[in-house]
């Protein structure tokens, strides 16, 4: 692999004219930014419960006295013995965040239907530290549609990313945001899936800045190169 080789002088040419073009995409992030943030709220009728390493938590427990949450939905059903290896790649990256997002009024945890003694289990071996708990029991992973029930799958209706698929496994992942007020009602905000997830893994990050990108073309299933951290 190599690119055209030019002189430096029509390398910044080019550069700059993607720099032009770069920033005209920030600016449409930022516009697409500020739309999210604009969006109506639902309120949260359930009173959902979690299991974490003190005991049994309530959804708004896991705001830490914050006003703002966000929930990464990992792939861990409660029969697997390890969790999901993509969401394992998005949860290397997740280790240093908690703390910066608690100083801008911002909760985060991982969610996932497995018991917490094998979500701790998990976490101990890769050697994360950001909370995690288990939904096991509760309607949550359904509810925000990244758990399907057998019934679901068998008949092709589970509801993934807004749109009925026909063919999914028992859990998928995704990113949940919720909000809470000052009478302590908590509100659901934002839910993004599939690609939408893109933005918060660090190392595809990363990868678009190279010639060879994520290098997935060729593959047969695009993450099928990702290992856990403690299996390359």
């Amino acid at each position: 692999m190599r690119n055209q080789v030019v002189s430096h002088e029509d390398w910044l040419k080019a550069r700059l004219d993607l720099l032009a073009a770069e920033k005209e995409f920030t600016r449409q992030r930022d516009a697409l930014t500020r739309r999210r943030q604009q969006m109506p709220w639902e309120r949260v009728e359930k009173d959902y419960r979690f299991e974490g390493p003190e005991g049994t938590l309530s959804l708004a427990d896991l705001f830490e006295g914050r006003s703002q949450l966000v929930v990464y939905h990992f792939m861990f059903a409660p029969e697997w013995e390890e969790g999901c290896k993509s969401c394992s790649f998005w949860a290397d990256t997740f280790n240093g965040i908690p703390i910066h997002l608690a100083h801008r009024d911002v909760a985060f945890t991982a969610i996932s239907r497995a018991p917490f003694a094998k979500l701790d289990a998990y976490r101990r071996r890769l050697g994360w530290s950001f909370p995690w708990v288990s939904s096991q029991g509760s309607d949550f992973n359904y509810d925000f549609h990244v758990s399907f029930t057998p019934a679901e799958m068998e008949a092709g209706h589970a509801c993934y990313n807004y749109e009925v698929q026909s063919d999914t496994g028992s859990d998928l992942p995704g990113i949940s945001v919720f909000a809470r007020d000052d009478a302590g009602q908590v509100f659901h905000t934002y839910s993004c899936y599939t690609r939408g997830i893109d933005m918060v893994n660090g190392a595809y990050q990363f990868l678009d800045l190279v010639p060879k990108g994520r290098d997935e073309d060729a593959l047969g299933f695009t993450m099928s190169w990702v290992r856990r951290n403690d299996q390359y």
